[in-house]
């Protein structure tokens, strides 16, 4: 296993980003000022995008799994190779996510806690209903983590 930054050619991820953020202009927001890595194992099994947002915050972006290996770990490993990194170099690590009964417990395994939540993101800011789990997706709820 091994884990690459993805210098170029960002948008060849595009399929898997869509499993991480449904609407690709959001992605495009925030792809190219973001940093970019994939979860090697045979093939590209998970990738993740981190952005710099100043005073110490580092916050994921976007993180995905294929769908043939979500529930194998994969995210948490990504996750556990972003907090090594950037460990000394940032204070906080940040992830905004819906109000989603995969997604909420995932970070807080990873040791995430909920910090505070826009209202209507989704609502405002898609141009289409997301439903996670038969829950639409309405508020963006922020977690965070010491790095």
């Amino acid at each position: 296993m091994e884990f690459i930054e993805v210098k170029t050619n960002k948008r060849a991820y595009i399929d898997l980003l869509l499993l991480g953020d449904e609407q690709e202009d959001m992605i495009e927001k925030y792809l190219d000022r973001g940093t970019m890595y994939a979860l090697m194992e045979n093939d590209v099994k998970a990738v993740c995008v981190v952005t710099d947002e100043g005073n110490s915050v580092l916050e994921i972006k976007n993180i995905a799994v294929k769908a043939e290996y979500q529930q194998m770990g994969y995210g948490k490993k990504l996750i556990g190779f972003i907090e090594r990194k950037y460990k000394g170099l940032y204070n906080v690590l940040k992830v905004g996510t819906g109000d989603s009964p995969l997604t909420i417990p995932f970070y807080k395994k990873c040791g995430f806690k909920e910090t505070y939540r826009v209202k209507n993101f989704f609502v405002d800011n898609y141009d289409h209903p997301i439903f996670e789990c038969g829950r639409q997706l309405v508020d963006m709820v922020y977690l965070e983590k010491a790095l």
